[in-house]
């Protein structure tokens, strides 16, 4: 059964309020089914008894269950494929001559969900990159679903999830069987941080990054919030650093302060007037994803 008129209209201005989502009309009957689970597990009878809780409670622990459950936790390992072969093969080539004498990098995967975008970076960086094994790089990676988060960081995962974009290589040098599921070894779970953050909120304090992957959640932000998100972004990422978005939002308003640029059909944002942080890289390219 779907949420009445009211019950929705409460539950879009908490989500909006509290994780500055969008939640459009028709909606309804995807709330109840996501709502439900929820609200059976707290002892009550339906996705209503829940919403009239949170009406009369403090905000807590329960109000971020339920930010939980309404955020779209989709990811898969290399998605897309595009971004990953512009890091492989102009990005991170670009970035290790730019920070040579320094010998650190500093990456963030934000809205990171499960963990299988961040980890595909570090698969990535192991497999392609031995020159920065002894090198000082943090992965760092966010996502406003503590539930997401405390799976990611187990690094355990479906065969359904392994399935989807994992490169039949990467399983069989980095995972290890688990009864039916699929273990990702220590040594590439610890190359990444996992850390809660509300990005609708204001922003702890944070290292200049080197590489910025801010994919598939702006678009679940009204233009305003974008707006912000933008000068945010604007000052966290280094001046000779790199910022992807996802497809459906690879447009930066022009008072962002960004440049968009691509390398073959990959689309990717630098700090406009930005100096080249290294040459691209030319002769053979790196083995393929």
């Amino acid at each position: 059964m779907a949420l009445a008129a009211a019950e929705f209209e409460y539950l879009k201005q908490f989500v909006r309020q509290h994780a500055a989502i969008v939640l459009e009309g028709g909606k309804e009957s995807l709330a109840e089914l996501r709502l439900s689970p929820l609200a059976r597990q707290e002892g009550m009878a339906s996705a209503q008894q829940l919403l009239e809780r949170l009406r009369h409670e403090s905000f807590g622990g329960l109000h971020l269950r339920v930010l939980d459950a309404m955020t779209n936790n989709e990811t898969w390992f290399f998605r897309d494929l595009v971004p990953f072969e512009a890091l492989q093969d102009l990005v991170i080539p670009a970035l290790a001559a730019a920070r040579a004498s320094s010998r650190k990098l500093n990456i963030w995967s934000a809205a990171c969900s499960t963990g299988q975008e961040a980890y595909s970076i570090a698969m990535s960086l192991r497999g392609h990159f031995p020159q920065l094994q002894d090198w000082s790089i943090s992965i760092l990676a966010t996502d406003l679903s503590l539930a997401a988060l405390q799976r990611a960081e187990r690094g355990l995962y479906t065969q359904l999830e392994v399935n989807r974009g994992l490169p039949i290589r990467y399983l069989a040098k980095h995972f290890l069987p688990q009864g039916i599921d699929w273990q990702l070894e220590h040594e590439i779970c610890r190359m990444v941080e996992f850390r809660q953050m509300n990005l609708a909120e204001p922003w702890p304090p944070l290292p200049l990054f080197d590489l910025i992957l801010f994919r598939n959640v702006l678009i679940y932000f009204d233009s305003a919030k974008r707006r912000e998100i933008f000068r945010r972004l604007r000052r966290a990422l280094h001046p000779e650093g790199y910022l992807f978005l996802g497809g459906p939002e690879s447009t930066c308003p022009p008072e962002a302060g960004f440049e968009r640029k691509t390398w073959a059909t990959a689309v990717y944002y630098r700090l406009a007037g930005a100096v080249a942080s290294g040459s691209s890289p030319e002769g053979k390219q790196n083995e393929p994803l």
